[in-house]
């Protein structure tokens, strides 16, 4: 490599181990492979300023290749401290020339520096998980956006955030939501959250998951994965919601249904996924039996009291394996906390496994190309992926497993575009 590109990355020497992980990753990430050799021969991005804010992991560094193929100059940042793989960003940096700067386990002042170094690079498209690239463009860097094409967002949390913004008349520019394409909401959020959350949780504490009662707040697709694949492990698993259709749907699940002050009193294990603030609070820690853990795979640790359980805390709490916190309280209960409360399958465990943000970083590539095309004429809204491409990419996830399905026959599609046929 002719010049290694500005970083800020914990050991270059790890550069080796990294990339051996990246590429096997790649093996399982044939859709978005294919998109990096079509963005080689097309070089759609040629010129184009990217700004991501992604967990840095072996999947996308694919993701990063798959752009840097395509022409883009890209900067890549941490959107969680303690998701980083050191390894991973050392390779980027050392083999493939990518700017990264991103530490695992980075405090707050240098993950914002870091956010700072991605909006320097005056970005004409931005990338997020979480949005706080939006968040800081939209608050103290406020005379960058006139340079910024569009951007893409890929978690409910974000999209939540940018939704807000719009709703105030304050979002500068478009952003694509990702996080709404059904390739992404189906897979990444069921079958991904589902399993990775599940890793993290035994990578952490290697609890016998069989006749827990395992308490998941949230029903969202995330939710529903999780709930699931408890169940299938043996829990006797209870959801807490606020949405009304959502909870008749949990009921008719075959899932126990409560409010949370009455699950407090009963869970050994406990379980956020709703992306909204404070869903497990002061008072369900006072009732919480003696040994619960507490977790969190919603994407910001606000989704826990960590404040009032400190608060109800004798001291300081003890670490008694890594990434787990015991807080020890008055009567001499113990409350065991994962990861400091943040996303737990990326913080303990490595996240999704690859196949599933095969279809993510799909979506992402897809969009970024999207929004560098055709973003200059959308109007400053958060809009949703078009359907055009969430199908491309289900039908390339197909043909990368070898299915094989059924198309519309030319009556069939007559009739399912027409009115006058009835009984």
């Amino acid at each position: 490599m002719a010049k290694t590109p500005t970083h800020d990355v914990a050991d270059l020497g790890l550069a080796a181990q990294g990339r051996q992980r990246i590429e096997w990753a790649s093996r399982d990430m044939p859709v978005l492979a294919s998109i990096r050799e079509r963005f080689q021969a097309d070089r759609p991005l040629e010129g184009v300023r990217v700004s991501a804010c992604l967990h840095v992991t072996t999947e996308t560094a694919n993701l990063a290749r798959a752009l840097q193929a395509g022409g883009a100059d890209l900067v890549l940042v941490a959107s969680n401290p303690l998701s980083t793989q050191d390894d991973v960003a050392a390779a980027l940096v050392s083999d493939f020339g990518i700017s990264v700067h991103a530490r695992r386990g980075e405090d707050e002042g240098t993950y914002y520096r870091h956010i700072g170094a991605a909006i320097d690079h005056a970005p004409h498209v931005t990338m997020d998980d979480g949005a706080d690239v939006v968040g800081v463009l939209h608050g103290d860097r406020g005379e960058m956006i006139p340079g910024v094409i569009g951007g893409t967002e890929e978690t409910t949390t974000g999209v939540i955030r940018l939704r807000a913004l719009e709703a105030e008349g304050r979002l500068g520019f478009p952003v694509l939501s990702i996080n709404d394409a059904d390739t992404k909401r189906f897979f990444d959020n069921r079958y991904g959250t589902g399993q990775s959350t599940i890793d993290g949780l035994l990578r952490a504490t290697n609890l016998l998951i069989a006749g827990k009662r395992a308490v998941v707040a949230g029903y969202g697709w995330c939710g529903r994965g999780l709930a699931n694949r408890l169940r299938g492990m043996g829990a006797n698993v209870i959801v807490l919601e606020v949405d009304a259709l959502r909870a008749l749907e949990a009921a008719m699940d075959g899932f126990s249904v409560m409010p949370a002050a009455e699950a407090a009193a009963v869970g050994d294990l406990f379980v956020t996924a709703t992306g909204d603030v404070d869903v497990i609070r002061r008072e369900h820690f006072e009732r919480m039996r003696d040994g619960a853990v507490v977790a969190n795979a919603g994407h910001f640790n606000v989704e826990l009291d960590l404040s009032g359980l400190a608060e109800l805390a004798d001291g300081p709490p003890r670490e008694v394996r890594p990434f787990v916190q015991e807080y020890r309280l008055s009567g001499g209960r113990r409350i065991y906390l994962l990861a400091e409360g943040r996303l737990v399958n990326l913080a303990a465990a490595e996240g999704h496994p690859a196949s599933v943000m095969d279809i993510i970083f799909a979506n992402q590539a897809l969009g970024v190309r999207f929004i560098a095309e055709e973003g200059r004429s959308l109007q400053n809204r958060v809009y949703a992926v078009p359907k055009h491409l969430d199908d491309e990419i289900a039908r390339l996830k197909l043909q990368a497993l070898g299915v094989d399905i059924d198309e519309l026959t030319d009556e069939q599609r007559r009739y399912l575009a027409s009115w006058e046929r009835g009984t």
